[in-house]
């Protein structure tokens, strides 16, 4: 199964799972690393993720022998793709660190990572900039600054000064609206096409998915 998941083999990791039902989703090698871990180790691994994340047992936030969850370890490399993925998910602690660490954005701050950061902005979950006085003594717009990431600071603050317009600007700038935003236009585009339907069962055509011109227009969440 970890061949599948370093490369990338959806396919593959799915059928292999269906051989073995009762594998261990969750098990570490010696590494201290889950299959999770892996499939954020890089980009092209991004398309195994969904099908990790929908086995019912999975442990979105298992650490490895460092503390590091698999959130933490796409945010340390910069794996963009991935960080999306997880970010859709609900369970993933973003902001989960050990003790002795800053929280995983600190990372992405220090590493230069503007377009991880940009889709973290636009997802709306929670964003844990540090404290100046944390474990490395700077804050994630500090550590961006000290290392020369202009961009990566610039956004950052404006993300502390203003949350709610950052994020608004960012959806706009990535062309993708959240849950709320979506339905919202879609009532629009939909009060607006009634006039033009000659009939309910024409009207419910259209709003089948794959099959109606809404479709194309309305689903502008983030993908």
């Amino acid at each position: 199964m970890l061949a599948a998941v370093q490369s990338g083999d959806a396919k593959k990791l799915a059928e292999l799972m269906g051989q073995d039902p009762g594998f261990n989703v969750n098990g570490l090698d010696e590494y201290g690393w889950a299959l999770l871990h892996y499939a954020c180790d890089s980009d092209s691994r991004s398309p195994v993720i969904p099908l990790l994340l929908a086995h019912p047992d999975i442990d979105v936030n298992l650490k490895d022998q460092n503390g590091w969850t698999p959130f933490n370890t796409a945010c340390i490399i910069g794996t963009t793709s991935c960080v999306r993925l997880l970010l859709k998910d609900s369970r993933v602690m973003v902001n989960e660190c050990t003790k002795d660490e800053p929280p995983p954005l600190w990372y992405v701050a220090g590493n230069g990572h503007l377009d991880v950061i940009n889709w973290w902005v636009a997802s709306g979950r929670e964003m844990d900039l540090g404290k100046p006085e944390d474990v490395y003594e700077t804050d994630a717009i500090g550590v961006s600054k000290k290392i020369g990431f202009a961009e990566v600071a610039t956004l950052l603050e404006r993300f502390k000064d203003n949350p709610v317009e950052a994020r608004h600007e960012m959806r706009v700038e990535l062309g993708c609206f959240d849950e709320l935003a979506a339905e919202v236009f879609a009532l629009v585009v939909f009060v607006s096409e009634m006039d033009y339907c000659k009939s309910g069962t024409q009207l419910r055509r259209r709003l089948q998915p794959g099959s109606s011109k809404l479709q194309g227009n309305y689903h502008l969440n983030c993908k």
